[in-house]
């Protein structure tokens, strides 16, 4: 090997690797593609890599993901855009193996590729190739070509857009379901490309089929595409188009025994809310809301509430709170912590959409309920609530409406619920300002230095070591500093090290001033 001309050295090591039975070295090799067409220049990459690597039939899958990936980076090692043509035949290739992660990482590298080719070349050899894989044997290649005609058509003449337009319109009716599958999930992407004058006509009639097609799944990708297709027609297209397809859709799915199902369809539904207008939303989709919020699974409910602010932008909040509000108050006691735990964390956005009045009269006792939760993670994020709703409605109103409820649950037998009050505290304390921190919260912290539970005393050390910078330097010197040095002679190890740590905290903090 040491004789052979050096530019040869890097083309021939890397067809040894690639023969060589050890996959891990045949990745490695894949991965340094970028060196060795560095290595070889612009026009030998051209003239030898890439043929190399079209002719290269690896069987294992990892390694042609690997090519697929890197191939899509590769315009700059060829010689710029003027030649990125040369990069289509390897990935055609790709597009046709059996593997799915290995296709649609060939189909995102075309696109890529496609979407910095010169406009000629797209037309001469792009949509070519994308004819070329529609018109495949393998079910294979007509799938990956669902996800390329975004890319093929904008530049096409007329007379290929319509072709283009009818071999999509073959592939929604193809007889392999996966392929029908691709195409509904890429008709969006598609329809964003086609003229206005053709999205009425050949667009929506390809979405009529999918939406009748007797795979349940081909129906359900065609329903998820309703608001991209929605986004791209009128307000009165929408009504009359799709609005149709997504109540029927929906009273046949909403009782649908896949919970899958009505899952995706409670997503859709909230998308489709700013596409079809207020009076629409509230005379068709409000009743399918209201009864997928009752579904018996909690990702069904879960896909609804976190898209409530869509539908609030559409309908309002007085319409909002009358209909949803008691679903919302449900849902807030949900047996499933997940559940509960999408609620707490809307309630922030909840409130200042609902404003304050409303929110004492309805909201304000689910919060402090839900920091006496049995999961950790439903009174971590009760916490964090409440400093989030006192930065909404200010130090005052929380003085008023948090303050009091939350340091009367510091008695609370049970220690963890204890902890989740410290927890509170310490988040408070730099929303409601150096006043308040020192005249309600720090007593509350102090007194709980003397609890039995360990857990406790070293939650109070880090609580009273988040105060420091808040409260005046006097405050420090009087009352935290002689409260941690009682617990940093404590008989429990923890205690002691956290107590230390504020220590020196404020140490720092006294020697910084």
């Amino acid at each position: 090997m040491a004789t052979m001309d050096e530019p040869l050295y890097p083309i021939a090591i890397l067809i040894d690797e690639l023969k060589n039975e050890d996959i891990q070295l045949r990745l490695n090799s894949i991965r340094r593609l970028s060196t060795i067409a560095r290595a070889l220049g612009e026009e030998r990459t051209r003239k030898e890599l890439i043929p190399f690597l079209s002719e290269n039939n690896d069987d294992d899958d990892e390694v042609l993901l690997a090519m697929a990936e890197e191939l899509g980076v590769f315009i700059p090692y060829v010689g710029g855009i003027d030649y990125a043509n040369v990069l289509l035949p390897p990935l055609e290739t790709l597009c046709t193996v059996e593997e799915t992660c290995v296709r649609d990482k060939a189909v995102e590298s075309l696109c890529r590729i496609g979407a910095q080719m010169k406009e000629s070349d797209l037309v001469d050899l792009f949509v070519p190739l994308v004819k070329r894989l529609a018109a495949g044997e393998w079910f294979t290649a007509r799938v990956s070509s669902c996800g390329l005609f975004h890319i093929a058509y904008p530049s096409a003449p007329e007379v290929m857009k319509t072709e283009l337009r009818t071999i999509y319109s073959q592939l929604c009716q193809d007889d392999m379901p996966m392929v029908r599958r691709s195409a509904a999930s890429n008709l969006g992407k598609f329809a964003a490309t086609v003229e206005s004058a053709h999205l009425k006509t050949d667009i929506m009639s390809i979405f009529d089929d999918l939406t009748q097609d007797d795979q349940d799944s081909v129906r359900l990708l065609a329903v998820e595409g309703c608001a991209a297709l929605g986004k791209l027609l009128e307000a009165q297209d929408c009504v009359t188009h799709i609005l149709p397809v997504v109540v029927n859709f929906s009273q046949e799915l909403s009782t649908d025994s896949s919970q899958h199902v009505r899952s995706a369809l409670a997503s859709v539904i909230m998308g489709m809310a700013p596409v079809l207008g207020k009076d629409a939303t509230i005379e068709q989709l409000l009743p399918i809301f209201l009864s997928l919020l009752k579904d018996e699974f909690p990702d069904v409910r879960l896909n609804i509430i976190s898209k409530l602010d869509q539908v609030n932008q559409v309908i309002g909040i007085d319409l909002l709170s009358q209909s949803l509000l008691p679903a919302i108050v449900e849902l807030a006691e949900d047996r499933h912590w997940r559940v509960r735990l999408a609620i707490i964390e809307y309630i922030p956005l909840l409130a200042s959409q609902l404003g304050v009045g409303f929110f004492d009269d309805k909201l304000g006792a689910l919060c402090m309920q839900w920091l006496e939760d049995k999961v950790y993670s439903i009174r971590d994020a009760a916490a964090n609530n409440l400093k989030r709703l006192a930065e909404e409605f200010g130090p005052e109103w929380a003085m008023q409406h948090i303050v009091p409820q939350v340091l009367e649950m510091i008695n609370n037998p049970h220690y963890l619920y204890r902890m989740t009050i410290l927890q509170a505290i310490s988040l408070l304390a730099p929303v409601m300002g150096s006043e308040i921190t020192c005249s309600k919260l720090l007593p509350i912290a102090i007194n709980a230095s003397k609890d039995r539970v360990p857990n406790i005393k070293f939650n109070v050390a880090k609580v009273l070591q988040s105060l420091i910078p808040i409260v005046d330097q006097s405050v420090v010197e009087q009352t935290i500093r002689p409260c941690l040095v009682e617990l940093s002679e404590d008989p429990d190890v923890d205690v002691r090290f956290f107590a230390s740590q504020a220590l020196q905290a404020s140490d720092q903090v006294m020697m910084s001033n």
